[in-house]
């Protein structure tokens, strides 16, 4: 359970004795005589949301509000501002993804803010999209550890350096998860080497010090919070990074990937706290570094206020600051008034009427393509992650379905973490489908003999969190421990380890995406969207039932059970 501050001067007094123990060897006069005071303002991982949800939660328009608001409260504090995100401003929303994120850069651009990291969703179309999201953002996409093979450059500035108008310097240096190649389609980083973040945090932030070039190094992540460092699966986050680095490297991690929001219980060491929307937050701290993260989608707004004096850096206070969210009940119903209208946790944060009517053309651009109906269902297909990564599920055998016949392969593969929604009972859009397969993978064919598949699928099958596999067309048994599989039957026929079989698989899979062994495959030129959307026109009414699997892909030594801790489909945050 959380435990809530005391306001005023005993909360300061706590702050104060959990000051970070940072000291600048920059001379600055301003900030030894003064206190000068710093304001960041964070959030990360928006996945396309610049547009608010059907109950009124989050969107960009009311975000300006809010950071507005705090820029003023701020300035008449007479601190200065900075505005930053923990990256992932691409994927998860059709009128966004449609758009290249357009409106998303567009609504940044607005509520001017002065950094992004690059997080690895920024590489799930290919980097003629990036690059001109790049020329779009009018604020710098920092990444320290992302360099070009060919050339050894960094490919995005490393770090910049703000002189505020209280005589602070304050160094952002970005970092990217090194989990990004195995997160993203390997075709779309081919050029590029993601190195160790710790190391090169551990470079720039001596050699800034050391030329003096700052009075504060602030680092935006994304890299995932993980607490007490146990990131599991996932490459090393922010706490392990704090942790590894010399003291005094680091004043603050604002990050992101994780998508949780970091508030530690008070006096239990590295233990998240209850937190619910409207409540304190404690940020994390290592070894005399902050870390923060603001949840997701921009549901929050974290606002970290500094005081810098005589080169320590004290925390004075942290919130999360809810952005119009819902009341809701235990089982995560929207709790609504009697006129059906849902209850705001607080005051309603009205919605910039400029940046509301700019990205209202988006929005409305995107609706009128993605609300056409192609199709309906007579039942829930299952998509949702805490499911499509442990067990076989009838959205699984859909698009797996879906993909075989389009290219006419024996069976289909599709790696659960390429499923990203569930399709509601009754009509389905385009919209629906895009939510399903944000990513614009091609589907590719490939071909193996008998004795050279029961290897692949001894490796796949076994795979866990965003690299679970869906199977369509295939029944065999799966041994997850011994990495073997059994194979009954392929395509309606027995097995035969002599035989030639033909699969289908998305793209990023064939590369060596979640993990998966890289083959040669053919590329069908066909994006998985664009496939699962042509079978729903054609079936025009699907019977949920006909695509429930029914045993014909088994587990051993798989305990399947509601923590997700089995061996073959344990869920991966971060991905």
């Amino acid at each position: 359970m959380i435990h809530r501050f005391i306001q005023g001067g005993v909360a300061l007094t706590v702050l104060a004795a959990l000051t970070g123990c940072n000291s600048s060897t920059n001379d600055n006069t301003s900030c030894t005589d003064n206190v000068c005071k710093l304001t960041i303002l964070h959030t990360n991982d928006t996945h396309g949301r610049f547009w608010h949800n059907v109950d009124g939660e989050y969107g960009m328009a009311a975000q300006k509000t809010l950071v507005e608001r705090l820029r003023t409260e701020a300035k008449a504090a007479g601190s200065e501002v900075l505005v930053l995100s923990g990256g992932d401003v691409n994927t998860g929303v059709p009128e966004s993804d449609m758009q290249d994120a357009e409106p998303d850069f567009v609504g940044m651009n607005s509520i001017r803010y002065d950094a992004m990291a690059v997080g690895n969703h920024e590489f799930d179309k290919p980097l003629s999209v990036l690059e001109k999201q790049r020329k779009w953002a009018r604020f710098p996409m920092l990444s320290a550890n992302i360099y070009e093979k060919a050339s050894g450059n960094h490919y995005f500035d490393p770090y910049k350096v703000f002189k505020l108008d209280n005589g602070l310097k304050v160094a952002v240096l970005g970092l990217t998860t090194e989990d990004t190649a195995q997160l993203v389609d390997p075709t779309h980083v081919q050029t590029l080497e993601f190195r160790d973040p710790t190391n090169e945090a551990a470079k720039l932030g001596q050699q800034i010090r050391n030329k003096k070039e700052a009075d504060l190094i602030l680092a935006i992540t994304h890299m995932g919070h993980y607490a007490d460092g146990q990131h599991g699966s996932n490459a090393p986050g922010d706490v392990e990074m704090a942790r590894n680095l010399p003291a005094g490297t680091l004043d603050a991690i604002i990050g992101g990937h994780s998508q949780n929001p970091v508030c530690m219980e008070p006096g239990a060491a590295n233990q998240y706290a209850d937190f619910k929307p409207g409540d304190n937050c404690q940020p994390d701290q290592q070894n005399g570094t902050w870390i923060m993260q603001a949840h997701e989608w921009g549901k929050y707004v974290g606002r970290a206020q500094f005081d810098y004096q005589n080169g320590k850096l004290t925390l004075t206070s942290y919130e999360l600051i809810p952005v119009n969210l819902v009341k809701r009940d235990s089982r995560n119903t929207v709790i609504k008034d009697d006129s059906g209208k849902a209850q705001f946790i607080q005051d309603e944060i009205t919605k910039d009427p400029e940046l509301y009517s700019t990205l209202q053309v988006f929005q409305e651009r995107g609706e009128a393509e993605l609300s056409v109906r192609i199709a309906a269902t007579d039942d829930l297909l299952l998509g949702e992650r805490r499911f499509v990564r442990y067990t076989q599920t009838n959205l699984g055998r859909l698009i797996t379905t879906a993909t075989a016949e389009k290219l006419g392969a024996d069976f289909a593969i599709v790696n659960s973490g390429g499923v990203r929604a569930s399709i509601r009972t009754g009509d389905i859009t385009y919209r629906d489908v895009l939510t399903v397969h944000p990513f614009g993978n091609t589907v590719n064919k490939a071909t193996m003999k008998g004795d050279e598949l029961v290897t692949y699928l001894g490796k796949v099958a076994s795979l866990t969190g965003g690299g679970y596999p869906q199977f369509g067309g295939i029944s065999m048994e799966v041994n997850c421990s011994a990495q073997r599989v059994t194979i009954r039957s392929i395509a309606g026929k027995p097995f035969d380890i002599n035989a030639t079989y033909s699969f289908a698989l998305p793209s990023f899979s064939a590369a060596g995406g979640d993990n998966y062994p890289v083959i040669n495959t053919i590329n069908a030129g066909l994006v998985d969207a664009g496939v699962l959307k042509e079978y729903l026109e054609a079936q025009q009414t699907i019977s949920a039932a006909d695509y429930q699997p029914t045993g014909e892909v088994t587990f051993l030594n798989n305990q399947i059970n509601p923590a997700n801790t089995s061996n073959c489909g344990r869920e991966i945050l971060g991905n």
